[in-house]
């Protein structure tokens, strides 16, 4: 009987503790409420987080075409209840087979400028309707009739416009009057939309249900397939059917680190965000930064940030074309290292760094979304086409807008990119390579808190997502870590960048005597949408960037 009872009692404390790690909500954060909707509409179907992921990505392809789409790629990190396991899902962009290391450079070796950003020759093999097919039949429950369809009836019912859409599409009204067909869906007569303005897209309506119909196959073969290659080559790009047909989706081993800890699981190379995060918060950990005052702080963040994006244009790239320090960079003895070139009194120019790049070559408008299902599965994905509405360029009867990610690469030695990234030979252009990034989908997780997030914001998202732990560090919420005030160094150009009210004129003023150099960026950045699950309280919170027009919600 003693025997039984004890049996009993084992059960019901292993069904308690079982219970204690499933969360009492479900939570979605992403860039539209739209596709926050989107999300929980798959989650009310019995559906679960990689469904729900699903369906998010493909509505923010409709509903958030600046930063989106179809046309280009991304990277979701995938953290599987049942076995504790986390997937990257490498749904990056991949260079056509026909690329040349010296693509973009004029016959006296020069960049030529616009061509790797604006049209069709920008434009790398997309990879988000591949990883949307994976990711369904992969992990999800419904099939991809069920999870496409909130996106497909936005599509083709349409939507009204906000302010950022309009601004963007100022911003890129001549790459997108170059593509007849891209000026046709995001233009009014050739200008910029009024308020009011509803998106009608029933070309991409048409290519999201060749895909809830015949999976990948409804993408990259077929009739949609024919359109994209022949409208891509019709302008001058190089695409082939043989770029279709190979590109291939890759679960990769996340990176990741402890600080101070906290477990940090972040993105793997292509992307360089979770290898310079970690490296950053091992330089950090080396400090009690709460107990030294702010300027001390912001200087040895910043100082951190120096030397990790050093290393990102020293040695990172497609980790399938060149061999990468990884387990160096990671490792806390290196991070030691770099800590002792750090002086408290005075900022390290990062002229003194460059001497070590002996080996060089001689996406501010992404989006993110964070999802968290009652079960405990949980997704931080970042997508993106790059530049706001990617390369401008749409081929026609398709409603697909195509990426630029090609000015991801390093086109040229210290070249730098469109967000002033420079890069060495490991992100030169060779064909079927996927460009380096700096997506950082990433989660937290500590004894009592696990945390979802990411943002988009180009070269300034490692940044931006290192902010936003430092502050979970600090025991704050995810209003929080959205809200912060934002500052960035990313090595070259020798400044420290700063959205318009980020850094006061005090703390400048203070970090200049020690020899640092500011530019403002004259309007807010990024766009960070996290999640919080604390364990301890059996409590659930969202938030989403106040500096865009998001929905973090709870259910």
């Amino acid at each position: 009987m003693k025997k039984l009872y004890y049996l009993i009692f084992i059960l019901l404390f292993s069904t308690a503790v079982q219970s204690a790690e499933k969360p009492p909500h479900a939570a979605i954060a992403s860039a539209h409420p739209l596709a926050t909707a989107a999300g929980f509409e798959m989650l009310d179907q019995g559906g679960n987080a990689f469904d729900a992921a699903v369906a998010v990505s493909a509505a923010l392809a409709v509903v958030e075409p600046v930063g989106s789409g179809l046309g280009g790629g991304g990277f979701w990190l995938l953290h599987q209840a049942k076995d504790n396991r986390q997937i990257m899902i490498d749904g990056r962009e991949r260079a056509p087979l026909a690329a040349t290391r010296d693509m973009y450079l004029d016959s006296q070796g020069k960049a030529v400028p616009k061509l790797s950003i604006d049209g069709a020759l920008s434009a790398a093999i997309p990879g988000l309707p591949a990883a949307l097919v994976h990711i369904a039949e992969k992990r999800g429950r419904l099939p991809l009739s069920k999870s496409l369809a909130p996106a497909i009836r936005y599509a083709k019912e349409g939507f009204e416009v906000g302010a950022r859409y309009r601004l963007m599409a100022g911003f890129r009204l001549k790459a997108l009057l170059n593509s007849n067909a891209a000026a046709k869906v995001f233009l009014a007569g050739g200008k910029v939309v009024l308020p009011g303005f509803k998106l009608v897209q029933k070309d991409l309506a048409e290519t999201l249900e060749a895909i809830a119909l015949h999976g990948r196959e409804g993408f990259y073969a077929g009739k949609v397939a024919d359109k994209l290659v022949k409208g891509v080559r019709a302008a001058g790009g190089i695409w082939t059917q043989q770029d279709l047909d190979e590109y291939k989706i890759i679960e990769r081993e996340p990176i990741q680190g402890e600080y101070r800890g906290i477990k940090v699981t972040s993105a793997a190379p292509p992307s360089s965000g979770g290898i310079v995060l970690v490296e950053v918060l091992n330089i950090l950990s080396g400090y009690d930064l709460e107990k030294l005052g702010e300027i001390d702080q912001k200087h040895l963040i910043i100082e951190a940030m120096r030397r990790g994006y050093h290393d990102r244009a020293r040695y990172l790239g497609d980790a399938d074309f060149v061999e990468l320090p990884i387990e160096q960079l990671v490792d806390k003895y290196y991070a030691a290292g770099l800590r002792e070139s750090i002086r408290i009194d005075r900022a390290t120019k990062s002229a003194a760094l460059a001497a070590a790049v002996s080996d060089k070559a001689g996406g501010e408008d992404t989006t993110h979304f964070s999802i968290l299902d009652r079960e405990g599965n949980r997704v931080a994905a970042t997508l993106s086409i790059n530049y706001p509405f990617g390369s401008g360029f749409m081929p026609p009867d398709t409603g697909v807008i195509l990426n630029d990610e090609m000015d991801d690469f390093s086109k040229k030695a210290g070249e730098p990119n469109i967000y002033g990234l420079v890069g060495g030979k490991a992100n030169a252009i060779e064909p079927g390579k996927r460009m380096l990034s700096s997506m950082s989908p990433t989660f937290l997780e500590d004894e009592e808190r696990v945390a979802i997030l990411g943002t988009p914001g180009g070269s300034r998202i490692i940044s931006m997502v290192l902010l936003g732990i430092l502050d979970f560090a600090k025991g704050n919420d995810p209003g929080s870590w959205v809200s912060l005030p934002r500052f960035h160094h990313q090595y070259q150009p020798d400044v420290v960048q700063y959205e318009k009210g980020g850094l006061d004129e005090k703390t400048q003023t203070a970090l200049s005597e020690r020899g640092h150099l500011f530019k403002e960026i004259n309007r807010s950045y990024g766009n960070m949408q996290a999640i919080l699950w604390d364990k301890k309280h059996s409590v659930v919170e969202a938030a989403s960037d106040p500096r865009g027009e998001g929905n973090a919600q709870v259910d």
